[in-house]
């Protein structure tokens, strides 16, 4: 029998894209930590049109942890606490060529989808996880 693989964890979700008015549009999107992937978490915006691809952010999990109580990232993600009348929010700023958006995350989503991280794969056993020889092959096939 093979080692059991433990499961990706994906919670759905409506984030905030907070426009340049201060106005906000509701974004469905998808929350996603894959153990074979163990330093990351992936947030998946989904198109609204039929057939549309999503689009999908990377970063480092603990830099989405330091967040939740401090501004945390530099460059092209940066996430720090986000207080409202309407509640407690993290701040998702993602900067690329195509442009700046910043998304309002509720924090309490965002609690209950680490947690469920740190039960597959837990803090300091992320090495336990990664597949080097896989990682090597997906870097060198992205050329």
């Amino acid at each position: 029998m093979g080692v059991l693989r433990p499961a990706t964890v994906e919670v759905e979700t409506s984030l905030r894209l907070v426009a340049p008015d201060a106005t906000a549009l509701p974004v469905r999107a998808s929350l996603r930590y894959d153990p074979l992937d163990p330093y990351a978490v992936h947030v998946l915006f989904h198109a609204e049109t039929v057939g549309g691809e999503p689009v999908s952010w990377s970063f480092a999990r603990d830099l989405l942890v330091k967040g939740l109580d401090e501004p945390a990232g530099i460059g092209d993600v940066r996430v720090w606490p986000w207080s409202t009348p309407r509640g407690e929010f993290v701040a998702l700023a993602l900067s690329s060529p195509d442009g700046n958006a910043l998304f309002e995350v509720p924090r309490s989503v965002l609690v209950r989808f680490l947690r469920r991280t740190y039960v597959v794969v837990p803090r300091g056993k992320e090495s336990d996880h990664l597949d080097v020889d896989a990682a090597v092959a997906r870097l060198l096939s992205a050329r």
